[in-house]
């Protein structure tokens, strides 16, 4: 089976849905080839808006277009669309839920060999922390493709997280998006690897090699980031004697911590190891030694959830 990033698939999703629906529009800062927001042109040319190097002025004049009817699809590298135009996304976005949909590609570790100025490890904490905002983490070209539909139906901000990291297909192709649900891929008793996102690959991977070592561990995949499926997540926490979020995010202010804030509720709750970017910036290489050198490979999750289950 050939592999797909989740952001080929947006650009497929983002041209079938402005087919149906001609209040669609993309508007990107000079990478609508790379974020694929210039699929859109293949249904119709004129609905795709070139702002040039410019993501303050592209979200202001997005949210301008929201207010006459229109659905548009607002692209770029999620390091330049969530720092560039943050206040921007404030303002004029989250504060007046305004109908514009934050599309942020190569995001995370695996956007590779630009290195550190161009990899976002912490977008997810900077929208997640803005009222009002719903964010999204998809994590194949399935899941990606029913993701980018619920937000085109959506009356409201959604900023979605993609990447350029080719996986495998994960969910079957019948696939149904359920907003704010904690997905459950498999169930165990010793650990519980909860996960957002197209490293959900590698944490499927690492089920298989923890099995192999006798462990019994349950898959969680969690599409919606905000809002969190608190419920879901208090049911696991009563499966397991080690919970373990992964992420390709920082551990601050991702994933791992909206987990947390969960569990600091409860009375009792199993250990959580929080597995991501350990609060540093990224650095140049392929996506698979940025991976590996920050153990979110499966064979570094392996190692890191092993030594917490033998303390």
């Amino acid at each position: 089976m050939s592999k797909k990033a989740t952001r080929d698939a947006f650009g497929d999703t983002l041209r079938d849905i402005a087919t149906e629906d001609n209040a669609v529009f993309a508007m990107d800062c000079d990478l609508g080839g790379s974020t694929r927001a210039a699929k859109i042109m293949e249904a119709d040319p004129s609905r795709f808006i070139e702002m040039g190097i410019a993501e303050q002025d592209m979200v202001s004049t997005a949210a301008g277009m929201a207010s006459m009817g229109k659905v548009v699809f607002v692209n770029s590298f999620a390091v330049f669309l969530t720092g560039r135009a943050y206040d921007q996304i404030r303002q004029q976005v989250a504060l007046p839920r305004s109908n514009v949909k934050l599309c942020a590609s190569s995001s995370g570790l695996t956007q590779g060999a630009d290195g550190a100025t161009h990899q976002s490890v912490t977008d997810i904490n900077l929208m997640r922390g803005l009222p009002h905002m719903v964010v999204l983490s998809p994590a194949d070209a399935v899941q990606t493709d029913a993701v980018i539909r619920f937000a085109h139906t959506y009356k409201g901000p959604v900023y979605i997280r993609l990447s350029r990291y080719a996986t495998q297909q994960i969910f079957p192709d019948d696939y149904v998006f359920e907003f704010n649900q904690i997905e459950t891929l498999s169930q165990g008793t010793d650990v519980a690897l909860i996960a957002t996102g197209p490293i959900l690959e590698q944490v499927l991977a690492a089920r298989k090699l923890l099995e192999a070592k006798g462990y019994s561990c349950g898959v969680y995949h969690v599409p919606t980031i905000k809002p969190f499926d608190a419920d879901s997540l208090k049911a696991i926490a009563n499966q397991v004697r080690l919970l373990a979020t992964i992420e390709e995010h920082s551990i601050i202010g991702g994933l791992g911590s909206a987990t947390a804030e969960v569990l600091s509720s409860l009375a009792t709750h199993p250990p959580l190891v929080r597995i991501g970017v350990q609060d540093c910036f990224g650095e140049s290489g392929s996506a698979e030694e940025l991976l590996c050198k920050h153990k979110l490979d499966a064979e570094g999750i392996v190692e890191r959830i092993t030594s917490e289950l033998q303390h």
